[in-house]
């Protein structure tokens, strides 16, 4: 059984909405939810001429291959009804890859840990509050230390 930390965000329409249709999905697709942090309001990041965000993170159990989770992923932002427009513009939903259990990913659309959570409050937040002692196979830190040097 595969253990994979996804974050979750959203920062336009019905955003309560959007993240529960993307969870429900989740749910449903070879993936189980076995806990989920409380969600946080934060502003954008990156590009910040846009509303803020509701973030979150998920722990799911499966039997998938990260290969296969990323892909339910994207299918799921698509059902949920996001559109790409550019890096870091306003969406709909956002689903993430954190951690698939300690394994590490670099491929060219397929990089795992995600690159950039430890600059990342809103993701390391919620993190923090459902997998504190996790340790990032990259970095060698725990997620709570992550967030203590942010």
């Amino acid at each position: 059984m595969n253990i994979v930390y996804i974050s979750f965000g959203s920062n336009i329409g019905d955003r309560e909405k959007a993240i529960e249709d993307a969870l429900n999905l989740v749910n449903q697709n070879e993936m189980r939810i076995t806990n989920k942090s409380s969600i946080i309001e934060t502003e954008p990041y990156g590009y910040t001429e846009q509303p803020t965000f509701l973030n979150g993170v998920i722990e799911v159990e499966t039997e998938l291959s990260c290969r296969e989770v990323l892909e339910r992923l994207l299918q799921i932002e698509k059902e949920v009804g996001r559109v790409r427009k550019f890096k870091w513009g306003p969406r709909l939903i956002d689903l993430d890859i954190l951690f698939f259990n300690d394994e590490v990913y670099n491929e060219e659309d397929l990089i795992v840990p995600h690159p950039d959570m430890q600059n990342r409050y809103f993701v390391l937040k919620p993190l923090c509050e459902i997998c504190p002692d996790f340790v990032h196979p990259i970095l060698k830190k725990k997620v709570s230390e992550l967030l203590e040097n942010l």
